[in-house]
């Protein structure tokens, strides 16, 4: 079913495995992903850059093994310009035509201090820039708890967004987030300035708590006091915390639905059940 029909894009993401048995299930959670038909599929970079070669090798992999179109996550993390111009190139010889331009975290996580590196970029909209300029599609990042490196201010947050789209970039895909109103918060400040650019919401269905309080400790959100006793009470049963997932994630994702965002973009941790529970249940596949 393509986005035309269901009204708004359904897209997955993945992170490059760091083993040939972490591949082999990404492999095996793309093939039962497939047939759900996604607008398209993104594959991240790890932390500070560390796994670029299996990012684009993946990615490579991804695109000429499907038809699903591929987002290819690029950071100026560790990188020269030239070096930025290299990998591009390679995706571009790959046939991915769309990136999605990061910042990127430092070595010590989202709040330690940036590092600057000779011949390179510092902010996500040089990379937009960089990459529009060699024939690219470029999407970026939004945070509605707040970019750590703007110590969580929204405003602020609006301001590096717009200055982003002014560079080119077609539309924001956001970090996973449970409470609708920051999501809102963000369309309703990009549209005030007089912005067009679409913010696909990021959907996380949670299926290990010690996992999701990992990602909330490296992106400073909060997760909502009545969401984390749920998890809390079931933190040692797989199973049960799986389910919750999919109840959560379903609800917001329904919420969203009903308030016209343009696209929902899946977490899926390489993990094709619970995404494949959720699309259900929202209607995206039959």
């Amino acid at each position: 079913m393509n986005s035309k029909l269901r009204g708004t894009t359904f897209s997955l993401e993945f992170f490059p495995p760091k083993d040939e048995a972490g591949e082999s299930r990404l492999w095996l959670a793309l093939s039962q992903l497939q047939p759900l038909a996604p607008d398209f599929v993104s594959v991240t970079y790890g932390a500070g850059g560390s796994t670029r070669d299996r990012t684009i090798r993946v990615t490579s992999e991804i695109t000429k093994r499907t038809s699903i179109p591929t987002v290819a996550h690029l950071t100026c993390v560790g990188a020269t310009r030239d070096e930025l111009v290299e990998i591009l190139n390679q995706f571009k010889n790959s046939g991915i035509d769309s990136i999605l331009a990061l910042r990127g975290d430092p070595t010590g996580g989202p709040t330690a201090p940036w590092q600057m590196i000779p011949n390179g970029l510092n902010y996500a909209r040089e990379l937009v820039e960089l990459a529009v300029g060699m024939g690219f599609k470029a999407g970026v990042g939004a945070y509605p708890d707040g970019h750590p490196a703007s110590n969580h201010d929204l405003a602020k947050d609006i301001e590096v967004l717009l200055a982003k789209e002014k560079a080119g970039a077609t539309f924001a895909t956001t970090q996973f987030f449970f409470e609708i109103d920051k999501w809102q918060a963000i369309v309703d400040k990009l549209a005030k300035a007089g912005s067009k650019l679409p913010v696909l919401a990021g959907i996380l269905p949670i299926t290990n708590v010690k996992q999701l309080n990992r990602m909330v400790e490296l992106s400073g959100m909060k997760v909502p006091t009545a969401i984390a006793d749920q998890f809390s009470k079931y933190a040692d049963d797989l199973e049960a915390t799986k389910e919750i997932g999919i109840e959560i994630a379903t609800n917001l994702g329904a919420q969203l639905l009903k308030r016209g965002v343009p696209g929902l973009h899946f977490y899926t941790m390489n993990s094709a059940q619970s995404t494949v529970a959720i699309a259900k249940n929202l209607g995206l596949i039959k």
